[in-house]
């Protein structure tokens, strides 16, 4: 009888037991199906900080864009102005000169000089240069443009008695670094001839940078 309720009470005993690690199992592996979970929202949130990481250095390039273009925007350069005078000769004289206009037509940007006839550009860019004389036959005329001292392009026209006026002119595109200059020199020896019409400088900026 006695080892009947030995037997009954160990087989008792096992099933209680066996009852705990079945529960303590469910509940572990409940626990270990949740990581997954965890894991697969840690590497969304890692790599969702990626694409605003990205996203954030986009941005600040667009910013620098527009700050670019705002600043191209500002820059606007264009200038055209004859020589004035009554119809008069400037010239000639024995050694060269800058030749001043002081008839200003258009000055955007106020870039030209009026007292000493020189551009000085005001950023890097591309630039667009005219000139054009009106002077009497009978004396050589000649305009060259300068750059930083040196001679670009000129107009020239030799004296004739045949003719009793001349007209000349030239154009070309200057690649230009900021603060270089540019201005229109009256040659030795030449003249031109001076008005609010005839005889005019102009340039204006293409394109920067």
């Amino acid at each position: 009888m006695k080892f009947s309720i030995w037997v009954f009470s160990s087989l008792f005993c096992s099933l209680i037991l066996a009852q705990d690690e079945g529960q303590a199992a469910e509940k572990t592996s409940q626990t270990e199906a949740c990581f997954p979970d965890m894991c697969d929202l840690l590497k969304d949130f890692g790599a969702l900080r990626e694409k605003m990481g990205i996203m954030e250095t986009r941005l600040k390039d667009s910013e620098n864009q527009i700050h670019e273009l705002k600043n191209k925007e500002t820059t606007r350069v264009a200038f055209s102005a004859a020589t004035g005078g009554n119809n008069n000769s400037i010239g000639p004289f024995s050694t060269d000169r800058t030749l001043v206009f002081r008839k200003v037509i258009t000055n955007i940007g106020n870039t030209y000089n009026t007292e000493t006839g020189v551009f000085a550009a005001p950023v890097t860019g591309t630039y667009y240069f005219t000139l054009f004389h009106h002077a009497g036959g009978t004396h050589t005329a000649s305009l060259s443009l300068i750059k930083n001292n040196v001679v670009v392009v000129m107009t020239y026209d030799h004296p004739s008695t045949q003719d009793t006026a001349d007209n000349g002119g030239n154009a070309v595109l200057l690649q230009l670094q900021q603060g270089d200059q540019v201005y229109v020199r009256l040659d030795a020896n030449a003249h031109v001839w001076g008005n609010d019409v005839i005889t005019t400088f102009s340039y204006f900026l293409l394109s920067q940078g």
